[in-house]
């Protein structure tokens, strides 16, 4: 899951929207911070509502991911774009497909579901703008059990540059990619890529109902 599908059920309580962002705003800021559900848990009976909706929201986040990230409708997903990619970019991908794989059914199907509800999209940054950045990294600091620089700041940026509405263009959604190729030190994709991201997002649009079906077990 991505920010989007972790976020959109929570719009009406930002805090706890913020605390569904918070795992994926520390891979971008800091991956070395790690905001985990065991360290969250306690502050979730926190006296400080605001501190409490935070963790909450990191618990929720990774709850999320343990279920989503079993379904086999993901895993059957992710081989088959695994697959797809390191056919497209040849012998040579090194460890680009997989992590795409990975990561594209993610953003696809947060890209079906801004393109289904754009107005859905716009309340869920209206929702973050009213949060309070500085509020967010104590609570983060408090979890992580050590500093989270710049997470305040980039709470900002996040909400000034809006790049979740970039998904559903494929060459906006190809420099979004290639900035988190960058991030995690792995070669830049051709322009050539953005060809076969249509074929992609069908398949993830077909899947999208099953893919945000929670298991019961």
């Amino acid at each position: 899951m991505n920010y989007f599908a972790h976020g959109r059920p929570f719009l009406d309580q930002p805090y706890f929207l913020a605390g569904t962002a918070v795992p994926d705003w520390l891979n971008v800021v800091d991956r070395k911070c790690r905001a985990r559900s065991k360290k969250a848990l306690p502050l979730c009976a926190s006296s400080d509502p605001i501190e409490a909706q935070i963790a909450t929201g990191v618990v929720q986040h990774h709850a999320d991911d343990d279920w989503f990230h079993r379904s086999e409708e993901f895993n059957r997903l992710q081989w088959d774009f695994t697959k797809r990619i390191r056919d497209f970019l040849g012998k040579d991908s090194g460890m680009r497909p997989s992590f795409l794989g990975h990561i594209l059914v993610e953003l696809l199907l947060d890209s079906v579901l801004i393109e289904d509800d754009p107005e859905e999209l716009n309340a869920y940054y209206a929702a973050l703008s009213e949060v309070d950045g500085a509020l967010v990294q104590q609570t983060v600091e408090r979890i992580a059990e050590r500093p989270a620089d710049r997470l305040d700041w980039f709470i900002g940026r996040f909400v000034e540059v809006r790049f979740l509405a970039d998904y559903p263009d494929d060459e906006k959604l190809l420099y979004r990619l290639n900035q988190v190729m960058q991030r995690v030190k792995l070669p830049a994709l051709p322009d050539t890529f953005a060809t076969l991201l249509p074929e992609l997002r069908q398949d993830v649009r077909a899947s999208s109902a099953v893919l945000l079906t929670a298991h019961s077990t």
